[in-house]
């Protein structure tokens, strides 16, 4: 759990640092930031379920919310038939800022919901030890 928590952790800063030219950073900075922070904290061995569990929810309405929207995923899907969104860096087109943004926006609640249910997992081990 270390090791992923600290790669992670690497790529969230990573993914923070590259929004600086993004046309809302101040959204998507703080993202990142905050799943950076739970990681590096995971990394310390220190786990914070109910943080977690804010991220998650967070993170998931706000998929949910570019997943619908005009030239969001559903979109993408539907009326481009999927177009490659990862051939330029530059998108183009309105769906393609919409669409990667979901997809970070699940990675971050994968890697929060990974954490939470190993921080679960430990906090039950403590509580059945004599």
């Amino acid at each position: 759990m270390r090791i992923f928590n600290l790669l992670f952790c690497l790529l969230f800063v990573l993914s923070a640092a590259l929004q600086y030219n993004d046309p809302d950073p101040y959204v998507w900075i703080p993202i990142y930031g905050y799943g950076a922070v739970l990681c590096w904290l995971a990394f310390r061995n220190k786990y914070y379920p109910r943080a977690y569990l804010a991220g998650i929810t967070v993170y998931a309405i706000y998929a949910a919310y570019l997943f619908f929207t005009i030239d969001g995923v559903w979109d993408w899907i539907t009326k481009h038939d999927a177009e490659n969104i990862a051939q330029t860096m530059k998108a183009t087109r309105p769906w393609i800022e919409d669409t990667r943004e979901f997809f970070g926006l699940m990675i971050l609640v994968v890697v929060l919901l990974v954490d939470y249910y190993y921080a679960k997992k430990r906090l039950a081990v403590a509580r059945n030890r004599p």
